[in-house]
């Protein structure tokens, strides 16, 4: 197989996993001739750990800057203001406005190091979802947490009922395809 192949043949699996509706797959698909089957991506707990260095950003800054974007329609596979963002695309563009390098897509976030449980979770932290089918325990959605406690909120890009960059609860909606949190701001500002 060319690597040219492999390497669409790679892109397509990372976008076809990264947010929203188009991440399930059909259990008994057949390949059409010559077409390789794609096979869902497994989480490995082996892989190695990848930790997100957010030098002196302040998850406060963090957060403002983002909800800036509040109202930037969702689109499938995009991190560009002009045209919308996915869940990734979103988080992407924020964490790279201040220089931070993150993975693009969200199921590229399971290995990212400094898991918490929710309820130790603070405002700038991410929390992540599988996608819209809660059956299949693949990250497949993402946001940063706003507001912390006993109502926590997520700021996120999202394909349902906002269609776009909003302010979410962690209503019983996403309660049942809440995956993890993580920590990504290292010290408290």
């Amino acid at each position: 197989m060319p690597i040219v192949y492999k390497t669409y043949l790679f892109a397509a699996v990372i976008l076809f996993y990264s947010c929203g509706q188009n991440n399930t797959l059909q259990e008994n698909y057949i390949p059409k001739d010559n077409e390789p089957a794609v096979k869902p991506i497994i989480v490995d707990d082996r892989q190695p750990k990848v930790t997100i260095n957010t030098g002196t950003t302040k998850p406060a800054e963090l957060i403002a800057y983002a909800k800036t974007l509040i109202g930037i329609p969702y689109k499938y596979g995009s991190l560009k203001p002009d045209e919308g963002f996915d869940c990734s695309g979103f988080i992407t563009y924020v964490f790279n406005h201040f220089n931070i390098a993150v993975p693009r897509s969200s199921v590229d976030f399971t290995y990212v190091n400094q898991e918490i449980s929710i309820s130790q979770a603070k405002p700038g932290d991410l929390i992540l979802f599988t996608g819209t089918d809660s059956t299949k325990r693949v990250v497949g959605h993402m946001g940063i947490l706003t507001q912390t406690g006993a109502e926590p909120i997520f700021i996120h890009s999202t394909s349902g009922k906002a269609n776009g960059v909003t302010e979410t609860p962690l209503n019983s909606y996403y309660q049942g395809r809440y995956v993890k949190t993580l920590r990504i701001f290292k010290k408290d500002y």
